[in-house]
């Protein structure tokens, strides 16, 4: 893929960002999650490629979402020149309680990859760990947390009782929670938003080592795909909740429901990833605004290279004529 790509793709989560930021605190998710729906489908009327969104926000039937099948991009316009053929994972707002709220580390995000590369997830829940460069090839998700703590604490140089793992903090984690802290590691329990937790594995200053838990299983595929550039380790397992979505998976091509899914099956080929905070974070600053413009601080990484791009912006909106539908709350 071209590798200018990767620059555009941040315009996309920007301007998804600096929409729906105007509604955070404010208490509507539903109209958060639509601000950085609407402004990432226009953002994407300028980017060069023929990109199919397989990671979505649900069926065609649920627009104004981003729907999985959706062609976005400059080359399907008729009469376009022929441009690549792109596969799409997104979330235009990752947390939108946490963006209703107020609460760190939503964030808007966007995946890229060669057709056909990324795994078609169902809509249903994943068991997944995650970790970093250094703790990579030391973890196995059919083995308990306590044996996962050992093994990356060891790969990592450290002490159990040295480690933070992150969780959702969900009923369904009670055991879990219960395990860890047993096994003597920390834990930070977050609201929402398993991606930007899974990404801070990989970022020293964070203090966060290991993923655990069961979340969103497209949420699994974007965090995959990040962690596939900056040489991070995942593995998820599906874990339906009822026969119509087992059903679900295996129309999208699942045949194994319990198969473990490793870092390479679930985002392969060549992949481009691309984040902009929305909120406060540990792993990426919030939108900031000031008079007649704003401030936002966005990563991107390239699975090609590991090359990673940390990019602060101020933004002008009376110079951004095609950001006018940012300058006021929808």
């Amino acid at each position: 893929m071209d590798r200018n790509l990767a620059l555009e793709l941040v315009r996309v989560t920007e301007a998804a960002a600096l929409s729906c930021a105007r509604l955070m605190g404010r208490g509507d998710r539903k109209a958060a999650d639509r601000a950085a729906v609407e402004a990432m489908r226009r953002a994407f009327d300028d980017v060069q490629i023929s990109g199919t969104v397989v990671i979505g926000e649900g069926e065609r039937d649920e627009a104004p979402m981003l729907f999985i099948g959706e062609q976005v991009g400059a080359g399907w316009k008729e009469g376009a020149a022929k441009m690549e053929r792109v596969d799409i994972a997104v979330d235009p707002l990752e947390g939108t309680n946490l963006c209703a709220t107020g609460a760190p580390d939503a964030i808007a995000v966007i995946a890229l990859a060669q057709h056909g590369k990324f795994l078609n997830a169902p809509d249903t829940y994943m068991e997944k760990i995650a970790v970093g460069a250094a703790a990579r090839g030391a973890i196995d998700i059919t083995r308990s947390a306590t044996w996962n703590l050992s093994a990356i604490a060891e790969a990592k140089k450290a002490r159990v009782d040295d480690l933070t793992a992150i969780i959702l903090d969900r009923d369904r984690h009670e055991k879990l929670i219960a395990e860890v802290r047993k096994a003597g590691a920390r834990i930070r329990l977050i609201g929402d938003g398993d991606v930007a937790a899974a990404i801070a594995t990989c970022k020293e200053s964070t203090g966060v080592d290991v993923l655990f838990g069961t979340g969103g299983a497209p949420e699994g595929v974007l965090a995959a795909a990040a962690l596939r550039c900056v040489g991070g380790d995942f593995q998820g397992v599906l874990r339906p909740r009822n026969d119509d979505e087992v059903r679900r998976a295996k129309s999208m091509g699942v045949s194994d429901i319990h198969k473990v899914w490793h870092l390479e099956e679930l985002a392969a080929g060549d992949v481009v990833f691309a984040a902009t905070g929305v909120t406060e974070g540990s792993f990426l600053k919030g939108v900031r605004f000031f008079g007649g413009g704003a401030y936002t601080h966005s990563v991107v990484m390239r699975s090609k290279s590991g090359t990673v791009r940390w990019m602060e912006a101020n933004h002008h909106f009376e110079r951004k004529p095609n950001y006018g539908w940012i300058t006021e709350a929808p």
